[in-house]
């Protein structure tokens, strides 16, 4: 079959093929051109990432699994995002997957890009049974600390659910005041689809909320820093002073408002 075909004309034809049966790659291994040797190589480099991956996706569906053979029907996924910056709310975010939901790039948030988020929000929105969300500003950040907030934030999601959990999986904590069977999960964002979910929903709500912060304190950067406290972000606060969203019980904020005046408050 590939005799007659140079090695761009067999790399074109593979790159239509689904999947090569035993009998193409047979002949592939017996072609001794060195081009159609790598093409053969490529081709098996890229099963073997399609396998691992898989792999990944239905280990993810372990915890949900245990949940639905134990009778459970509403397993809710929570997460969180924003614990760590120096200005912004801490939102949570509650989702309820089906047990056929297309999990096909599904991964902790931090591992994907912005765009790939965004696509991945738009299909849990759509396809999931229910999504909830959370969100503490920093008044309550400040008065309870960073800890309690997102517990606050984590319950404000569970009771925003259209159709109520009745189990919860949670990324790396168990929640306080919450009735529920729940079971926290270390680095459950990798090993839970439903915490994934909620991880990636978590974070793209937070974001847009700091997007829409910059149009109102556009001197800090917060559409590029996200609050987080980078090199930029820190420059802008010593000379700019703290903004009204700016967490006054997170130490870098703190130390800067015992310091002399900002430049913007001289003169």
């Amino acid at each position: 079959m590939f005799k007659q075909m140079t090695v761009q004309q067999i790399k074109a034809w593979i790159s239509e093929q689904t999947e090569l049966s035993e009998e193409i790659l047979g002949q592939l291994q017996a072609d001794e051109r060195v081009g159609v040797q790598r093409l053969l190589r490529a081709y098996q480099r890229q099963q073997l990432r399609k396998q691992q991956e898989q792999e990944r996706l239905e280990k993810m569906w372990k915890y949900e699994k245990i949940g639905w053979e134990q009778g459970f029907q509403a397993i809710a996924g929570i997460d969180e995002a924003g614990r760590g910056p120096l200005a912004g709310p801490v939102v949570a975010a509650a989702v309820i997957l089906p047990p056929d939901f297309d999990a096909t790039g599904l991964d902790d948030s931090k591992r994907l890009s912005s765009r790939e988020r965004e696509e991945l929000r738009e299909r849990i929105e759509k396809e999931a049974v229910a999504v909830g969300i959370g969100m503490v500003d920093v008044a309550y950040i400040d008065q309870h600390n960073i800890l309690q907030a997102t517990y606050q934030a984590m319950r404000i999601a569970i009771q925003s659910l259209p159709v109520p959990a009745d189990y919860l999986l949670v990324d790396a904590v168990k929640i306080p005041g919450i009735s529920l069977p729940q079971q926290g999960i270390i680095k459950g964002d990798q090993l839970s689809h439903s915490i994934a979910a909620a991880s990636i929903v978590a974070k793209t709500v937070r974001d847009q909320w700091m997007i829409d912060a910059a149009n109102t304190y556009p001197q800090y950067g917060f559409d590029k820093h996200m609050g987080y406290g980078t090199p930029e972000h820190l420059a802008a606060l010593a000379k700019w002073g703290a903004s009204p969203i700016h967490r006054q019980s997170f130490a870098p904020v703190r130390d800067l408002m015992k310091q002399e005046p900002s430049a913007n408050e001289v003169g």
